[in-house]
């Protein structure tokens, strides 16, 4: 039996990250191995960064540039160390696509890893600009997905309001970025704290 998504007789990771976040990105190509290892389940948290930020009045390392810089080459040293493909998008800020991730979740979750992967590698990886509708039209035709429908989708009423749910969750469990993890009730911010994630799982 789950609950919210989280089955009760196993080691879960509770994920919550926006596809904005280029830390997020990196979190996302690594924990799927790091849970595997560990026997343990995956939940995605799709939430809303800047409504994070809003209510908790944090923001991004960018709006002060010279933190801005060094994220981004630190950025750069984790994306050698795991060996996986990374680039600061030239468009950054990106608007939010976390509607259509939330979408995914409720509507079509056997497409919603396809989703999440596929936009976290049109940001950080193909550097598009997601900021413009046509380029993201585009690039969920790559897997299958009518752009006409996932606009419909994000419009929803109940694609809003389980995203406002799930921001506002995250605010209360005491969330201020992305990515952040749970391994029960311990927090983890960051994805240089993988390692952490990892003993926790580990942990008897």
């Amino acid at each position: 039996m789950t609950m919210n998504g989280v089955d009760p007789t196993k080691r879960t990771v509770e994920f919550y990250f926006d596809v904005g976040s280029p830390a997020s990105y990196l979190a996302a190509t690594q924990l799927p191995r790091i849970c595997d290892d560990a026997g343990a389940t995956l939940v995605y948290r799709p939430m809303l960064l800047g409504g994070v930020f809003q209510a908790t009045g944090n923001a991004s390392p960018n709006q002060i540039p010279a933190k801005g810089r060094y994220v981004f080459h630190d950025l750069l040293r984790y994306a050698k160390r795991y060996g996986v493909p990374f680039r600061m998008n030239p468009s950054f800020p990106i608007n939010t696509l976390m509607r259509g991730a939330t979408a995914m979740q409720l509507q079509k979750p056997d497409r919603f890893l396809a989703y999440v992967d596929t936009i976290f590698k049109a940001i950080w990886v193909d550097g598009l600009d997601m900021n413009d509708g046509a380029v993201v039209a585009g690039v969920v035709q790559r897997i299958g997905l009518d752009p006409a429908g996932v606009m419909a989708a994000v419009t929803a009423p109940d694609v809003k309001a389980a995203l406002k749910a799930t921001t506002e969750e995250a605010v209360a469990r005491g969330i201020f970025g992305a990515p952040t993890m749970f391994v029960g009730s311990t927090m983890f911010f960051g994805q240089d704290r993988l390692e952490f994630v990892r003993e926790a799982l580990a942990a008897p």
